[in-house]
């Protein structure tokens, strides 16, 4: 479950990310409560993967996933463009990722 909590969470933080631009510096009230919203499901979330995944692991797996999903919500949601040296920089933070998950010892297992 702690993993899910996770993926959880960094959807919740992509969605918040997001709206923010959409809030016009929280002038707009649905984008609104969407960031305060996705960002509190956000942090409760991350506190509860934290119980059994170390700190390390969680923050480098919510990060990197949350840079390419944050670009990735830029590029469908609101037409920004990445050139290729983004698009190599992300398919980089993916691997570490990857590599961090699947082969590390320090990533905690249920």
């Amino acid at each position: 479950m702690n993993w899910l909590y996770l993926a959880i969470a960094i959807l919740a933080e992509v969605v918040a990310t997001s709206a923010l631009k959409a809030s016009a510096g929280f002038t707009r009230l649905v984008p609104s409560i969407l960031v305060v919203g996705g960002y509190a499901l956000a942090i409760y979330l991350l506190s509860l993967t934290l119980r059994v995944i170390p700190v390390g692991v969680v923050y480098a797996i919510w990060a990197g996933a949350g840079v390419m999903l944050v670009c990735l919500a830029g590029w469908l949601v609101y037409g920004q463009k990445l050139d290729f040296a983004a698009a190599v920089g992300i398919a980089l933070i993916i691997a570490g990722v990857l590599v961090l998950h699947l082969c590390s010892s320090t990533a905690a297992h249920e």
